[in-house]
């Protein structure tokens, strides 16, 4: 029976508590926390909920798991836990739902700190980006640092909006304007309006230590802004030339043709650029680059990083033999797989189509003879399009300009039928 379906009685209920503490919260919630055998919640929570807390109290501890290990003990007694506004905004209420059943659990929030955010500034909800620095790097913002863009950012802490005004500085936004707002919906509540420059610049400020940012992105002339397109400028990377030439990058990603939520393997990683931009796509893309190269592998990490797409992971290692390692670990297998180089290597297109999944799809790259022959058996046999492509540009020539061309590039794309095997 579907999760949703089950007649379990509830006896987790996640309830969302504001900073004005009891008072905002409805009769039903009160009568709650009131009859619960245990209350959870953070040190803050609880304390704003003391007055009504009859049973067992359980500050969540370090590590927080232990925490969600002890409240499963309690499973089919009457329990609440506490948490910030909207419990589902990047709360504990997602993370309670991977061990309890909704079946099991009844979530009661009150407004989450966006929502009072957004209200106290005018700003349309649907029309702002929300992400968090709670335990993330502050370069997983930079795709969303789009001119004009208004952004909610949740703070980890006091000291969150002065190093992240440092950032953006330092990236070209340091006439945006930046709202530090404290302790929302509660008395104690603050809103400071600066500038990221003038933020940057003051190593003193005094800032409270529960604040969130709302931003309204101004990008300067020289500003690190990241293409919304694909095939980014080649110089964007870092690279010993190994890499995918913007124009063949934008066709490959075309024919990679990436999708929400979905796993890329890029075979021979290089500078990390397909992987990288396939990430870019999408935030709930993911992808592995294989490198065999140490060197390599640390300078895709350190391009994924500057291009605001950290969670890109290296694999360290030579194809096609890690590929059948990479699922005996318990990788996921991939929805798509690109091949740079290396096409005509014994038994690489072979292992790189038994590990797609059913609907997968493969593209591969080749620029010499050996590597196109090989793609042209693999079209032979699973079939696909291949595709011939050739790129000038523009040079200069003595006193005089050219167009030079560059190797000329095969690509092969294919989709992995349901349920076939090779």
């Amino acid at each position: 029976m579907r999760d949703g379906c089950r007649m379990n009685t509830p006896w987790l209920h996640v309830i969302g508590i504001g900073e004005d503490g009891v008072e905002g919260l409805s009769a039903a919630s009160r009568a709650l926390i009131a009859g619960a055998e245990l209350v959870a919640g953070g040190a803050r929570h609880l304390e704003l909920a003391e007055s009504l807390i009859t049973g067992r109290m359980l500050p969540w501890p370090h590590p927080f798991a232990a925490g969600v290990a002890e409240l499963l003990t309690w499973r089919g007694r009457t329990v609440c836990v506490l948490a910030s506004g909207d419990p589902f905004l990047f709360g504990v209420g997602a993370t309670l739902r991977h061990h309890v059943p909704m079946g099991e659990m009844v979530c009661l929030p009150a407004p989450s700190s966006v929502a009072l955010a957004c209200n106290l500034l005018g700003w349309a909800e649907q029309d702002v980006a929300v992400l968090s620095l709670c335990g993330r790097p502050m370069e997983a913002c930079a795709p969303s640092l789009q001119p004009g863009a208004r952004l909610i950012v949740l703070s980890a802490d006091e000291h969150t909006p002065a190093a992240f005004a440092r950032w953006l500085d330092q990236r070209g936004f340091g006439a945006s304007t930046l709202h530090i707002l404290g302790a929302l919906g509660g008395a104690e509540q603050t809103h400071e309006v600066v500038t990221v420059a003038a933020l940057a610049g003051d190593r003193a400020a005094s800032i409270p230590r529960l604040n969130l940012m709302a931003l309204e992105i101004v990008a300067e002339r020289d500003a690190h802004v990241i293409p919304l397109a694909c095939g980014l400028p080649d110089e964007l990377f870092e690279h010993d030339g190994q890499i995918t030439k913007r124009e063949i990058r934008a066709a490959t990603l075309s024919a990679l043709a990436p999708r929400r939520g979905e796993m890329l393997w890029d075979i021979g990683g290089g500078s990390g650029s397909i992987g990288i931009e396939w990430m870019l796509r999408h935030p709930a893309n993911r992808a592995i680059a294989i490198e065999k190269s140490a060197t390599r592998g640390a300078r895709i990490a350190r391009n994924a990083l500057s291009l605001g797409v950290p969670a890109l992971r290296v694999v360290e290692g030579e194809a096609p033999a890690v590929l059948a390692q990479m699922l005996a670990d318990g990788v996921d297998a991939p929805d798509a797989i690109f091949i740079g180089g290396g096409t005509s290597n014994p038994g690489m297109l072979e292992a790189a189509w038994q590990a797609l999944r059913p609907g997968g799809r493969l593209v591969a790259n080749a620029v010499t003879l050996e590597s196109e022959t090989a793609l042209a058996a693999a079209h032979a046999r699973w079939g696909g399009t291949l595709t011939r492509m050739q790129v000038e540009r523009l040079e200069q020539i003595g006193r005089f300009h050219g167009f030079r061309p560059g190797m000329t590039v095969t690509l092969y794309a294919a989709q992995r039928p349901d349920g076939a095997r090779a």
